[in-house]
């Protein structure tokens, strides 16, 4: 029998084949994965809106339509008089007032507790300070309602209910906030702050000046996470505001879901909850980048 001899430059050429044919299985496949996972992402994504779909679709019906039967809603015409109804009578504004002033002002006070804590718990040195930081930490695990008896006596006893402070004051005991800070911050190179120091830069500047704006993609986290937990919180405002002034959106809609869904209508009401949460959509929208670079990228760009 004579032997086949394949020479070398054959094998070079058999060899890329192989390779080639591998690579384009491994894309076929990769690409079938990828549909998979975006098919997958969209149905769930669907379905975690279903809620709001549902909520827009009862907005823009009429309101004696949806007295007989909300499966009016997949029906046409659809109309957006509820949504001019706010702008002529509707304590909506003045709920959306509240939550924005609140929302704000909490915010604002834990940006700032949080960075001074977190740079002092990171770069300074003090007396029993990892003893102080596990004292905070230890806050991550005490709910709210386990101190809502005590918290609810010391406001009475202030004057607090019903005003502005006794709205924000609690929501400035933010741990969590502590913790993301002073991590972002002992990512921060020794040698910035040696440098700074050389300098002749005191401590307060340091901070300021060198240390604190490396961190605003976690300032820009903590601060949308402090701001839709604010926007949304509903436990607190309702025990502290009990006047009709002082209702911040949370408090004042589901008041009226409960006293007025028959005379002001299921549609009148959905709108106003569309209506509420557009503020929310929108600072998300805005912040989105500052998310995804504090996850993916860090504080400092090494």
């Amino acid at each position: 029998m004579t032997q086949l001899k394949v020479s070398q430059p054959d094998k070079s050429r058999i060899n890329r084949r192989k390779h080639s044919v591998a690579a384009r299985e491994v894309s076929l496949f990769g690409a079938k994965n990828q549909r998979f996972a975006l098919w997958s992402a969209g149905i769930l994504a669907l379905i975690m809106l279903s809620p709001f779909l549902w909520t827009v679709g009862l907005s823009l019906k009429d309101n004696q339509e949806l007295m007989l039967g909300t499966d009016a809603v997949f029906r046409f015409p659809y109309t957006l008089q509820n949504y001019l109804d706010i702008f002529k009578s509707s304590s909506v504004f003045g709920w959306l007032k509240n939550s924005f002033i609140v929302s704000c002002c909490m915010t604002a006070g834990v940006l700032i507790l949080s960075s001074l804590g977190g740079y002092a718990f990171a770069k300074l040195e003090f007396p029993y300070k990892n003893t102080l930081y596990i004292v905070v930490l230890m806050g991550l695990a005490v709910p709210e309602q386990a101190v809502i008896i005590a918290r609810h006596q010391i406001f009475s006893l202030l004057g607090l209910h019903n005003t502005y402070a006794g709205l924000v004051l609690p929501g400035l005991a933010g741990p969590f906030g502590v913790f993301l800070m002073t991590q972002f911050f002992k990512a921060i190179p020794a040698e910035i702050t040696e440098a700074a120091v050389l300098d002749g830069a005191s401590k307060f500047k340091v901070f300021w000046k060198v240390l604190l704006p490396l961190t605003l993609p976690a300032q820009a986290t903590l601060g949308i996470l402090t701001f839709l937990t604010s926007w949304n919180d509903y436990f607190w405002p309702l025990i502290s505001a009990t006047e009709q002034e002082m209702f911040t959106l949370t408090v004042g809609i589901a008041s009226s879901q409960m006293n007025f869904a028959q005379s002001e209508g299921l549609g009148f009401l959905s709108s106003q909850a569309v209506f509420s949460a557009l503020p929310i959509i929108l600072v998300y929208i805005f912040f989105q980048k500052h998310i995804v670079t504090a996850v993916a990228g860090g504080a400092v760009k090494q």
